[in-house]
């Protein structure tokens, strides 16, 4: 129960709120408690009573429903709005602690653990998983207590008042306490599965979504359709699964439970006929059996839903558990005062250990201001080669230096807030166009913000759209065209003014007008800037410092363009071939 020990450390910081609410809670139950006491006190002390006239008897009556009235009408209704507040109110702060712990430890995790997650697997148990904890706060810590509270209460009374009566009533808990171990043993790794089904189900249809229009574009709704039965079919039997072993839990339990009011029953008719009991006493044991035989049923639903609960803590704590890939070494100093200097010095890398390198024996020494672009053919290394940098991935071998200091030596944000990064496809969040450019620098004034913007060749655009700077752009920026989304990140980047400046492949798929905005754009963001520039179209880095050719993760040349070309080697063909595409293309759109 490793997980139920860590979920307590949450809990602990409320453990006064929870304890204050059992409190509350043992007060609210144990009022109704004095009901069967009521009944017996009317049965055999006022109707029973020959000793005493009708009217005395009305007057008893009125008086000890009066208190009643006070007791249930004026005390009881805010004991108990006092303890559904707390008890909501504890458990949606608990869940709060750990959604907020989740999300910083989903911000640690690295590329890597996102290239081989889906997204909704992630999503389900931030949301779906934590959200089922929830009952381990309500049922396993407040009403657990509480129902345990009123039956000790209620036999307690029991046997103050009758004590074979009492022993009859509670011959049957061995058998229930056996079988409640033996059905809901098995329900914990029955509920684990069916929260993974589940899990895989959201993950999917989160990705469909996401893809909606490359299914329509090819209409192959019929296909996906019974893509997603499969995974549906596949919850659904995990699903029946739990629910068949949960409804033989429910059928034993409950006729264990059903079978000791009959055994109460029997031997209490028996002891009044025989003139042991007084009929008023039957009846108050009869209404304690069922108080006491109640909780014990809530305790078998409480048994299913702390199952869901104890699984979902496993799951949440299953992803707690996932290693950083990229950490601060203990002795981590804060990245600043950069110049720009970069050394890549015999670096090698792979994203698995049992594959072969992708990256080989890199050695490139690039000073401060110099623009490095780097080519080649798709798959060569190039993008792998600048996410190195900002340590989105860590070197298998080698050291890359940054001022002559080796970057695992400084604190990660702390570089990468050095660092600024234009992606091909750059992501926006579904907020206001304004909001999106502050990512660059938190807090900037709005008229850093529209300089940026300017300075992107952002800004006009911008003003001509439906609310300006507070337009929202839709889910990943849906409702801007490719070069307005690429100009927003651009305008980031300006607004962070990093000294090191990563161009991945920023400028490709892009319409001419658009690119040419673009790259004057990135030109004067590279100004005064070390710069590396990820590039498909070679006729956009003739201008770059050193180009630098890689194929098969090796540096197969380095030099200018004009150097390259004279040589006349793989980087001229490779520009030869390029030139003649694009004039082929160029005399097609003409023809």
């Amino acid at each position: 129960m490793s997980s139920v020990r860590r979920y307590l450390e949450f809990v602990k910081p409320y453990r006064l709120q929870i304890i204050g609410t059992i409190i509350i809670g043992v007060v609210k139950f144990a009022i109704p408690l004095i009901i069967p006491m009521l009944i017996k006190y009317v049965v055999d002390d006022i109707i029973g009573n020959g000793g005493l006239a009708n009217d005395e008897k009305l007057e008893k009556l009125l008086l000890i429903m009066g208190v009643m009235i006070v007791v249930f009408v004026v005390l009881r209704p805010p004991i108990e709005y006092y303890r559904q507040y707390f008890a909501q109110w504890t458990s949606s702060k608990i869940l709060y602690d750990i959604r907020d712990r989740m999300y910083t430890h989903i911000q640690k995790l690295s590329f890597k653990y996102f290239a081989n997650t889906r997204t909704g697997e992630v999503i389900s148990r931030v949301i779906n998983d934590v959200e089922q904890t929830k009952t381990f706060v309500i049922t396993g810590l407040m009403n657990l207590w509480l129902d345990i509270a009123t039956i000790v209460i209620a036999i307690i009374i029991m046997f103050y008042m009758n004590v074979s009566l009492s022993v009859v009533s509670i011959l049957l808990f061995p058998l229930y306490a056996f079988s409640i171990k033996y059905f809901f043993g098995n329900l914990r790794k029955l509920t684990k599965s069916r929260s993974q089904a589940l899990s895989e189900v959201q993950s999917y249809l989160h990705e469909r979504v996401q893809g909606m229009p490359v299914i329509k574009s090819f209409a192959i709704e019929e296909f996906e359709q019974a893509q997603f039965d499969k995974q549906n079919k596949n919850f659904l039997d995990k699903a029946l699964e739990h629910t068949s072993w949960n409804a033989k839990a429910f059928a034993a339990v409950n006729t264990i439970t059903d079978v000791a009011p009959l055994l109460v029953i029997g031997y209490s008719a028996y002891l009044v006929i025989q003139g042991d009991l007084s009929l008023g006493t039957m009846m108050a044991f009869f209404a304690y059996v069922d108080k006491l035989y109640n909780p014990l049923r809530r305790l078998v639903n409480s048994s299913t839903t702390l199952t869901q609960s104890f699984a979902s803590m496993d799951r949440v704590f299953e992803f707690l558990d996932e290693k950083y890939d990229i950490v601060d070494s203990p002795n981590a100093v804060e990245c600043k005062d950069v110049k720009g200097d970069i050394t890549f010095d015999h670096v090698q890398f792979t994203y698995n250990e049992s594959e072969e390198m992708i990256l080989k024996n890199i050695n490139l020494d690039v000073k401060k201001g110099e623009t490095i672009a780097l080519v080649g053919m798709s798959g060569g290394g190039k993008s792998t080669l600048v996410s190195l940098i900002p340590r989105f991935y860590d070197i298998t071998d080698g050291k890359i230096l940054l001022d002559g200091v080796d970057i695992r030596h400084f604190q990660v944000q702390s570089l990468r807030d050095k660092i600024g990064v234009v992606f091909q496809d750059n992501i926006l969040f579904s907020d206001s166009v304004k909001n999106n450019i502050l990512l660059g620098k938190p807090g900037a004034t709005d008229e850093e913000v529209y300089q940026a913007a300017k300075a992107a060749n952002a800004h006009d655009f911008i003003e001509n759209l439906a609310n300006g700077y507070d337009t929202k752009v839709g889910e990943r920026g849906v409702k801007l065209s490719g070069g307005q989304k690429q100009r927003v990140a651009i305008a980031r980047v300006f607004l962070r003014n990093p000294p090191i400046l990563i161009l991945d492949e920023a400028t490709s798929a892009l319409d001419l007008e658009s690119e040419h905005l673009i790259q004057e754009a990135l030109d004067k963001l590279a100004k005064d800037r070390t710069t590396f520039v990820v590039a498909h179209r070679l006729s956009t880095i003739t201008h770059a410092d050193r180009i630098v050719l890689i194929e098969h993760g090796q540096i197969v040349e380095v030099g200018k363009h004009e150097d390259l070309m004279a040589k006349q080697g793989n980087y001229y063909k490779l520009f030869q071939v390029q030139q003649l595409e694009q004039h082929e293309e160029k005399a097609s759109l003409q023809a």
